[in-house]
């Protein structure tokens, strides 16, 4: 199962790379799993302006990063994103991303890590990505984390320095699989 990370912020002060070194730290214990973080930062894509919708496009973008993120996410069976919380919402960045693709997202499963540097870690930014991603047509996970003060929560080198998080992440992960081997199966029987 090949696994993409979305990293949802290209902030030059990112408290995500605290969440992604705390991630990658855990995944060796995933051996079915292929995990690949996927930087926004590496995809500088334009504000979405095509003619057509993502939909109607079908995938042949005028943009070269467009084809490029295209190409990356259809490789992958299924998504975690990582995103902060910005004025109770997620990153433009992030939106932006999602919407300058859609079939390469259809049927396929996503699961959220939120963080914030206060006592909601996150939550109405993951609120909000639930209704951007069902309308991609992706199927998003009940189980969350929200990562809560995130200054108190990982240090730079993403070592938990207090709550549950490994193991929310087991849960998480093992809950992503299931939800990805179900979907993968029935997008390949479909096409048979």
């Amino acid at each position: 199962m090949k696994i993409g990370i979305i990293l949802g912020s290209t902030r030059g002060i990112r408290r995500g790379d605290r969440v992604i070194k705390w991630i990658e730290s855990q995944l060796d214990q995933f051996d079915n799993c292929e995990f690949e973080i996927l930087d926004l930062r590496d995809y500088p894509l334009p504000f979405f302006d095509e003619s057509s919708s993502a939909e109607t496009l079908q995938g042949n973008y005028s943009n070269e990063v467009a084809k490029k993120w295209s190409h990356k996410i259809v490789e992958k069976d299924a998504f975690i994103i990582v995103t902060p919380e910005y004025n109770h919402g997620t990153t433009g960045v992030l939106k932006n991303a999602l919407d300058w693709l859609y079939y390469e997202w259809v049927r396929k499963p996503v699961a959220f890590i939120s963080y914030s540097t206060n006592a909601d870690g996150g939550l109405r930014s993951v609120e909000q990505l639930r209704l951007n991603v069902i309308e991609l047509q992706m199927a998003p996970l009940r189980e969350a984390i929200h990562v809560t003060y995130i200054l108190e929560t990982l240090d730079e080198d993403g070592n938990v320095k207090r709550g549950h998080f490994n193991e929310r992440l087991v849960v998480l992960v093992k809950e992503l699989a299931w939800w990805s081997d179900a979907l993968k199966a029935a997008r390949e029987q479909r096409k048979g």
